[in-house]
């Protein structure tokens, strides 16, 4: 058969593709030009040894064709570093700052104070890019404040993103789904047994003799009801939960719906509290228990992005945000239908053990993957060929593609060679070493991979580049910024790197000094006591140890990790680690040092630690920041170790010291004066008057103590001189 020619093929591909698309993410040489539409796509808890397009991926790697398909039609990453810790990552991607400038230091939970959650006096993203005309969208799990779990400390409320600038944001204002129901929607609560499904859903009786079901009624929070059976669908009740239901085991459908069955409850990914922002500042709240709110996370994230996208005018700049909830825990069955074919079959899973979330792990990854096509198509990016593979063109569309990670993976899902002791939660290569493509018609010479250091700070660099800003004139001068460019590097092939280290750190988020620390929760995945979670089942949905009240100690509990040390060794068990107070790590191309500062149980005071590695970023066998190679440990570095020792010393002092404490200025501005004082008003009233970024004595309420802060201060100018 004769081929078309050329040029005839190409402008059939281009029509192809644009036959689908809003109109306003094509490029057409017959409108003006305007700057490239920006879809940000964030990884939950997703390092690069997930991936075999990185190298990695573990024994076995997940299917991840439309991730690979848009890193082929742009370009990969080698060496991005996020902060350990989802919304310090998160924050540094709309702020361009470190988490010492912020004190943004760990992720929010409901003991944190306003004053460790960003704040409405930055400058964001969505605000940065208002200037060149975009709207802005968010989608999904962010994590930048405080939610309803505990709204004193919360005081924007639910509106607090279209707060810090976005003109919609239809998504949850918590850390990750809640905890696998593991009533199924009250069904077990019927039986003395309590909770007996650990996934969330009843299973057929082949799976789980004791407690499962072959039929039954399929009820729907809007009053529906569907019966099911093994004669229609292998598992009647994962299909029902797929569904949005609650599924009755051997039960007909019934005109009035049994009272034992709760809609209220969150199931893990299959539910969530979904919050939304309007343009016009208004909110809505929408529950578990309405048909919005139900169904698989992944696929309510893409649908909701899909519409967004869609309702935008033509020739309307946009940049829409999409933060995925996959891979973060609890580790949940995806539908089957979003797997490739031949996936394990895991209905028959309790959604415990390392081996069943290694593999929940892959198939969440393979149903995101599915999704992110689902979505570049849906939105007029690609399209799907014949076969099922992504076909996706940048260069013959308006808008640019980053997906990057929040942190690296949490310690169940860890693959080898990557350290699990070393993962989420800590400054180390697992822990922060995370995947970043950017593809669009800006990028020249696509699939290459750039080696060059990154941080998530400087994606607030690169969403300013896209618009035609330049942020640094942009951002108010008493914003410090770490953000470096990006830009060059995906239109200059071979440009030299810019950054000449890279920086991440987590620390200790502020809490009241009126409120006792979250009780004692001990990993045993990565080996470590934290007091970071108030309630226990968050610490058991990160497969914790509780040593609360009603814990693995008793009744009464444990107060700390120094006193879950002692009963440990009381018990003739081994002690932990407890995690530390402060950890910060800075690089430059061949070496890295982490200083760690730790409580010591026995002296009580906080010990500062130095360690020294050299890593790389070799494939499949990297330069890992592994105990045994710790060059500090050795009995003589060589002089090059001991030169490159000293120079990140200095720099990441010359770093620690670049920060400008400011007392009475809670606005931002370095300087303290009479908007400080009309803040303070407003902050003194809204929200009952607690927590708030004019709290400066960290009480957790915004009062005349801090008015007098003040007033202490007024006039005072903390700008460099």
């Amino acid at each position: 058969m004769n081929k078309l020619p050329a040029t005839l093929a190409a402008a059939l591909a281009a029509l192809t593709l644009a036959s689908c698309d809003n109109s306003s993410n094509v490029a057409s040489s017959d409108t003006p030009s305007q700057p490239p539409n920006i879809l940000f796509v964030v990884l939950d808890d997703f390092g690069v040894d997930q991936l075999a397009l990185y190298g990695y991926g573990g024994a076995t790697a997940p299917q991840t064709p439309n991730i690979n398909a848009i890193a082929h039609a742009g370009v990969r990453f080698r060496n991005a570093w996020s902060m350990p810790t989802c919304t310090p990552s998160r924050a540094t991607f709309f702020q361009g700052r470190y988490p010492f400038r912020t004190d943004v230091k760990n992720a929010v939970v409901a003991l944190d104070l306003a004053n460790s959650q960003v704040s409405p006096f930055e400058m964001t993203t969505p605000k940065l890019l208002k200037e060149k005309g975009y709207v802005n969208g968010l989608v999904g799990k962010m994590h930048l404040s405080g939610s309803d779990l505990n709204p004193a400390n919360n005081p924007l409320g639910n509106g607090v993103m279209h707060e810090l600038g976005w003109d919609y944001f239809e998504g949850y204002l918590d850390g990750g789904p809640y905890p696998i129901d593991t009533t199924a929607g009250g069904i077990s609560r019927l039986s003395e047994g309590g909770g007996v499904y650990g996934c969330g859903f009843i299973p057929s009786t082949k799976d789980d003799p004791a407690h499962g079901a072959d039929s039954g009624a399929c009820y729907q929070s809007d009053g529906g009801c569907t019966a099911l059976s093994t004669s229609t669908a292998p598992t009647p009740g994962r299909t029902c939960m797929e569904r949005g239901g609650i599924f009755d085991p051997g039960q007909s459908c019934r005109a009035t719906r049994p009272s034992y069955i709760d809609f209220s409850v969150q199931n893990g990914y299959y539910t969530g509290e979904w919050i939304v922002n309007r343009p016009d500042g208004s909110v809505e709240v929408i529950p578990p228990s309405d048909p919005r709110s139900r169904g698989y996370r992944t696929v309510m994230e893409t649908d909701r992005a899909v519409k967004w996208v869609r309702e935008q005018a033509p020739n309307q700049p946009w940049m829409l945000s999409v933060g995925y909830s996959a891979i973060h825990t609890p580790l949940q069955q995806p539908p089957e239908s979003l797997l490739p074919s031949g996936a394990i079959a895991t209905s028959g899973y309790t959604c415990t053990g390392l081996d069943e979330q290694r593999v929940l792990t892959n198939q969440m990854t393979e149903a995101m993957d599915k999704e992110i096509g689902r979505l570049l198509v849906e939105i007029g990016l690609a399209r799907f060929k014949e076969d099922g593979s992504l076909d996706y063109q940048p260069e013959k569309t308006n808008t640019a593609v980053v997906i990057m990670a929040d942190n690296g993976t949490y310690a169940p899902s860890v693959k080898a060679p990557f350290n699990p002791t070393r993962a989420k939660g800590f400054p180390y290569q697992t822990g922060v070493w995370v995947p970043l493509i950017v593809a669009g018609p800006m990028v020249k010479q696509a699939g290459r991979e750039v080696p060059h250091m990154v941080n998530s700070a400087d994606m607030f660099s690169l969403f300013g580049e896209l618009a035609g800003l330049d942020v640094r004139q942009a951002v108010p001068a008493s914003h410090t910024l770490d953000a470096k460019p990006i830009l060059p590097y995906l239109t200059e092939p071979g440009h030299a790197g810019i950054r000449s280290t890279n920086y991440t750190e987590m620390g200790t988020n502020i809490a009241s000094t009126k409120v006792p620390p979250a009780p004692p929760c001990v990993l045993p995945s990565s080996n470590v006591c934290v007091q970071v979670f108030p309630q226990q089942g968050v610490c058991e949905d990160q497969g914790g140890i509780w040593y609360g009240a009603g814990g693995a100690a008793g009744q009464a509990g444990l107060p700390s990790c120094c006193a879950v040390n002692d009963y440990l060794v009381s018990q003739g068990d081994s002690a932990v680690d407890i995690l530390p107070d402060s950890q910060k790590a800075i690089r430059d191309e061949f070496f890295k040092l982490v200083r760690i500062e730790r409580l010591n149980c026995s002296s009580g005071q906080i010990e500062s630690v130095d360690e020294f590695y050299e890593v790389d970023q070799a494939a499949p066998l990297p330069k890992l920041d592994n105990a045994l190679h710790n060059l500090l440990t050795r009995p003589a570095m060589t002089p090059e170790q001991q030169q490159h020792y000293a120079s990140l010393k200095s720099e990441l002092q010359t770093l620690m010291n670049s920060h400008v404490q400011c007392p009475g200025d809670g606005n931002l501005d370095l300087v303290v004066d009479n908007r400080d004082i009309e803040n303070w008003k407003r902050f003194s009233t809204a929200n009952g008057g607690n927590s708030s970024w004019y709290d400066f004595n960290h009480d957790g309420v915004t009062d005349e103590s801090d008015l007098a802060i003040i007033q202490q201060n007024m006039g005072k100018e903390c700008r460099a001189a």
